[in-house]
């Protein structure tokens, strides 16, 4: 008799994405992805941590606050995006 963790690993294998290997191509377009997604997380960290060290120069923590949660929306959206973007590459084959 298998355990509960035993089946529902069975279960997930069989539900979870083909495990057929990426192709070339592939793997080529997945690294350009993760290339341009991580130059835009590093603009947008660039051009928020510039305003973030003029607010705590002006210790307007208001706006500390408030830059400190955007920055972690933006990174959060653009990683959300990068991941859309490779799902639909490995669905592609």
């Amino acid at each position: 008799m298998k355990s509960a963790y035993e089946l529902a690993m069975e279960r997930l294998a069989q539900s979870g994405p083909s495990s057929t290997p990426l192709t070339a191509e592939q793997k080529k377009r997945l690294a350009e992805i993760d290339k341009i997604y991580a130059g835009k997380i590093a603009e947008r960290e660039i051009f928020l941590k510039q305003s973030l060290a003029a607010a705590t120069a002006a210790q307007n923590l208001d706006e500390i606050e408030k830059l400190q949660r955007q920055l972690a929306a933006e990174r959060s959206r653009i990683e959300e995006e990068r991941e859309d973007e490779k799902e639909r590459v490995r669905r592609n084959k």
